[in-house]
């Protein structure tokens, strides 16, 4: 037959008496739910399967229910971090700080690696993520994962699979963490796929799909979990007091009049079930109804993961303390709250980590002059400055409650018709100066750049809503659930070096202080009690005090003196390594120069302002942190200094 001979039927793919054409169209609309490109009937639209990823996560989990209750057990945490403005200074913070000591089985900082090789440089990482929208952090940590030797294969395994299921090469880099009791591993993956568009990864991947494809290859390497595994783990879990998957179970199995029965179908199930119920009701979380039937506190999950919480952190606690050749007894850890908690705590710091790795929140640990050791979240890494092992710290609560300079902003605008500027200030306070009104300006501007609804004019005018102060105290509340704690340096040198230190210390403060911190004769606050006598005969021997009827008489001007001492050797030595003269700057005088740097004293960190022939310091201020490097000018004055960025006095003001 010749080829123009061919003539086709033309007809509609499932049309009428058609059965190929309708199990064509059947396999098409099954293949496109399972790749979530279409809801089910009566389903509404979430967004969870948009992105690369969703089919997979959907085959996943439909998978047998047998076979996944057999597959060993992965934690898989995960975060989407924003990389704009602050947030790439956070995220290389973050990288920076995976790599800290300790963290490898033997104490040593830890080790990037990728998909090809060992000893990745953190920094080149960065530097190929500058620009990106966004960046992908997870934790993968296995229930066996101490059965491990080394979790570098598993991850790169794993994250060949991720490739293969989002359909693209992903730029990632990782790191184990070996320092608690259940190794894991940091992965970080560029928001970036191969064709350098965003990536983007459907929620459902996040949320499930990456978990079962790491267990799935936990499960091949150390084999499906037993029965005599199983039953032991769930032995183990009807004592604890944190939230286990049979308090999971059970808050499954209630029904609508809000009562659950243990699983009578079988015996082991029923045996576990009926122990953990017996626990909670010595917890106070359950309570039985009557004919084997329970009713489970409404804060049951709650309640148990805040004990967990608290069980964790004791451990932590406990590592750190004992690490560091501390004895203390467990009823001498508080947790702090800083929600409940009016009072600062003050102390030295025994250590400093993460709280939590993918939301990246520290916390302290600070051993109290009361005697106790504190557990404090301090929130965001970068909301609080280095804070090394030993340094002399007091940690406040964040007061949420509206400032005075708020509620001043608040009452000129009131008073004139929801406006303010620094003219409209100073003619309705003729005894306020420019600088002071300048203050409620930066206080302004601040709240604006951080939570936005504040409406400046081109002409430098404000206006003020009514409920302003309403916005403040909201943008307070949000400042402390990042930042929950303020912390002040009062020293950074360590309580045994300031006995002998020809400076002013933190001791020396407290001796002269008329109302000094109180001490316990327990704990650190006898170790304080100590050092301060030790400190007192090193200043007679100084003469710097004298004894005197039984009492310690101290030079009037003892702190200056000490202070002197200090800033004089430090300005020598700097004098030596810059090759400039250093001249004291006083009250009235007019700086100007390059902000080279920092130092730390003992009495906190000095500016080091450098002229062409000589330099001086003055006290830092933590606003100069973006300013190192450039022209500033400023007067000194006792209360401070109103620093000037640029040679012109239309600078930007930065005090």
């Amino acid at each position: 037959m010749q080829d123009e001979d061919f003539r086709p039927k033309l007809g509609k793919i499932g049309s009428r008496g058609s059965k190929a054409g309708k199990r064509f169209v059947g396999q098409v609309r099954a293949a496109i739910n399972r790749a979530g490109g279409r809801p089910k009937r009566g389903a509404s639209f979430t967004g969870s399967r948009v992105g690369r990823g969703g089919a997979a996560a959907a085959l996943l989990k439909s998978r047998d229910r047998y076979a996944a209750f057999r597959r060993r057990r992965v934690i898989v945490k995960a975060r989407v971090v924003k990389l704009a403005g602050k947030a790439a200074d956070g995220a290389r913070a973050h990288l920076r700080y995976l790599q800290r000591d300790g963290v490898t089985r033997e104490g040593e900082p830890g080790e990037l690696y990728g998909a090809e090789s060992d000893g990745v440089d953190g920094k080149a990482f960065v530097d190929r993520a500058d620009g990106d929208r966004h960046q992908f952090r997870f934790i993968v940590a296995p229930e066996d994962g101490i059965e491990y030797d080394d979790l570098k294969p598993l991850t790169r395994r794993l994250m060949a699979q991720m490739e293969e299921d989002l359909g693209t090469k992903l730029d990632w880099v990782a790191v184990d963490h070996f320092n608690t009791g259940h190794p894991h591993t940091h992965v970080i993956i560029r928001g970036k796929d191969d064709r350098g568009e965003n990536l983007v990864i459907a929620r459902e991947y996040i949320s499930s799909g990456l978990r079962e494809r790491a267990a799935e290859l936990v499960s091949l390497d150390l084999g499906p979990r037993t029965d005599r595994e199983i039953e032991q783990r769930l032995r183990q879990e009807m004592e604890q007091e944190c939230f286990t998957s049979i308090d999971r179970q059970l808050l499954r199995m209630r029904d609508d009049d809000k009562l659950v029965s243990p699983d009578s179908r079988n015996a082991f199930r029923q045996t576990v079930q009926q122990g953990r119920l017996r626990k909670l009701e010595r917890m106070g979380l359950a309570e039985e109804a009557g004919s084997d039937r329970w009713r489970l506190n409404d804060q049951l999950e709650a309640t148990l993961r805040r004990l967990g919480e608290r069980g964790d952190i004791i451990k932590t606690m406990h590592r750190e303390l004992t690490s560091k050749g501390i004895a203390r007894s467990a009823a001498d850890y508080i947790v702090y709250d800083a929600g409940q908690n009016a009072e600062p705590v003050v102390g030295r710091v025994v250590a400093r980590g993460l709280a939590d790795e993918i939301q990246d929140r520290h916390y302290l640990i600070v051993d109290g002059l009361d005697g106790k050791s504190h557990y404090i979240d301090i929130g965001k890494g970068e909301a609080t400055e280095p804070t090394p092992d030993g340094s002399i710290v007091r940690v406040t609560p964040r007061n949420t409650e509206p400032r005075r300079v708020d509620r001043t902003i608040a009452d000129i605008a009131a008073a004139n018709g929801g406006r303010y500027n620094v003219d409209i200030h100073l003619r309705q306070d003729p005894s306020a100066t420019e600088r002071f009104a300048e203050t409620h300006v930066r206080r302004l501007e601040a709240i604006r750049r951080a939570a936005g609804g504040l409406e400046r004019q081109p002409d430098g005018t404000w206006t003020i809503d009514p409920d302003h102060l309403d916005r403040v105290a909201e943008y307070e509340r949000d400042r402390a659930k990042a930042e929950p704690v303020l912390v002040d340096k009062l020293s950074s040198l360590p309580l045994e070096k300031q006995v002998s230190f020809d400076g002013a210390t933190w001791i020396d403060q407290e001796l002269g202080s008329d109302a000094p911190e109180t001490l316990r004769k327990s704990g650190f606050g006898r170790d304080v009690h100590e050092a301060q006598a030790r400190r007192r005969q090193w200043l007679i021997a100084q003469g710097l005090a004298h004894e005197e009827q039984d009492r310690i008489v101290y030079r009037a001007n003892l702190i200056s003196i000490l202070r002197q001492r200090e800033l004089n050797r430090v300005a020598g030595r700097l004098s030596s390594e810059l090759g400039l003269s250093y001249f004291e700057a006083k009250p009235g005088d007019r700086l100007e120069g390059t902000l080279r740097r920092s130092v730390e004293l003992s009495g906190g960190k000095y500016a080091v302002i450098e002229k062409s022939r000589e330099f001086t310091l003055v006290p830092w201020r933590p606003v100069l942190d973006r300013h190192v490097g450039k022209e500033v000018s400023g007067v000194v004055q006792r209360e401070g200094i109103s620093w000037r960025v640029g040679r012109q006095r239309s600078g930007l003001s930065v005090s």
